[in-house]
């Protein structure tokens, strides 16, 4: 029995900033302008919010954005852990907190110079001063210092299990990458990906090449999630969170999950996607739109899987069906993703899925959205939302 906080909270304001390669501002600065977007986007004053919920690895303290902002008094505050799990974990924390009253008008944000500060495709080599340094001294020595390589190694594993090719990831990298060719703040805008480009391009941690792997990028992403109640007095459209989940499954290990008997397993995400379709009282074939996290393409595939739109091992049929695509059973990724638009470690995600519902995005398919699917990482303890229209 999962708890039920259906339509108990909503997204009323979403925004990001522009996406670069060096932004030239400090992720304060990133951060509030992404948060000020958001507060605009709904038609309400900074002062009115009362909560932040953001990553741990987020280096703005949130007194020091509220300062920034002009906020009033702050009754909450949460941080979630695990990079790229933590883009639904943060909205998960938001929820909570407004369904319960802790708080009434929370910012759920990220901000990160992610190419021109700190790199994220440095990997862990020079940052063994945490417990984490327990299972890192367990692989590093042998080379896995990367998210890529930790990724490559689960990916060999699903591929022999499943005798899903390379032409499969081809068609997540091809289809993402044409949503973000229509889309003005990708980085990607106007540049189309083909086949040559993708096959040619340099191998970084065998299978995965240069375009199955996400972006390093300067940007700021927010949402404002506050009460149904209050929403209905704004001015966007209402998006209500149907379900919202967090799991970690047994054995599990940052990226690797040595510890089980299956590496290439994701049961975290066949937990999360199993309460939040609980918690919704929808099911796979009530989703019409998603934005699954692609920090790599296999991972997209895995999802799909684990979310039950496919059965284990048919993902790369589904895909290579043109079920991603606009006209597709599954429109995924429609502003690019993280591969194409930007890695803003997944709250850009939320902004897109929250547009999709109001039929605001770049890309909007023909169908009408009702439900959208957003995920978090793979491979770490991760977690998921549905967002609906309010019944």
């Amino acid at each position: 029995m999962v708890a039920n906080i259906r339509d108990k909270a909503a997204i009323v304001g979403v925004a990001n900033t522009a996406f670069s390669k060096d932004s030239g501002v400090s992720e304060l600065s990133l951060a509030v302008q992404a948060i000020k977007g958001a507060c605009d986007d709904a038609g309400i004053h900074p002062r009115e919010i009362d909560g932040f919920a953001t990553f741990t690895l987020d280096t703005n303290d949130e007194i020091e954005v509220a300062r920034a902002l002009g906020c009033g008094d702050l009754t909450f505050w949460g941080r979630s852990h695990y990079g790229g799990g933590a883009a639904t974990g943060s909205l998960h924390q938001a929820v909570m907190a407004v369904a319960t009253g802790m708080a009434e008008c929370v910012a759920v944000f990220r901000a990160l110079n992610g190419r021109s500060g700190h790199r994220y495709s440095q990997g862990v080599s020079g940052e063994l001063l945490t417990a984490d340094a327990i299972h890192w001294g367990w692989y590093t020595p042998y080379g896995l210092l990367t998210p890529a390589s930790w990724t490559a190694m689960i990916t060999q594993r699903w591929m022999h299990r499943t005798g899903v090719t390379k032409e499969a990831m081809f068609e997540v990298a091809r289809c993402t990458r044409e949503y973000a060719v229509s889309n003005p703040n990708a980085f990607f805008h106007g540049q189309p990906l083909d086949r040559d480009t993708y096959f040619n391009a340099r191998m970084i941690a065998d299978p995965l090449q240069l375009f199955d792997c996400c972006q390093e990028s300067d940007g700021g992403s927010a949402i404002i999630v506050t009460t149904p109640q209050r929403a209905r007095d704004l001015k966007q459209p209402v998006v209500t969170v149907k379900g919202v989940a967090q799991a970690s499954a047994q054995g599990q290990e940052q990226m690797t999950s040595f510890y089980r008997d299956e590496i290439s397993d994701v049961s975290e995400h066949r937990i999360a996607a199993g309460d939040c379709y609980e918690m919704s009282g929808l099911r796979p074939s009530d989703i019409d739109a998603a934005v699954i996290y692609d920090a790599f393409t296999p991972n997209v595939l895995l999802q799909l899987e684990a979310w039950d739109f496919c059965k284990f091992g048919e993902a790369g049929d589904f895909v290579l069906d043109g079920n991603l695509r606009p006209d597709g059973r599954l429109p995924t990724n429609t502003h690019g993703g993280q591969l194409s638009e930007a890695y803003i470690h997944g709250v850009n995600g939320l902004v897109e899925a929250t547009r999709l519902v109001r039929g605001q995005s770049v890309n909007q398919p023909g169908k009408q959205v009702d439900h959208a699917l957003v995920t978090s990482g793979v491979g770490i303890p991760t977690g998921g939302a549905i967002l609906g229209k309010l019944d």
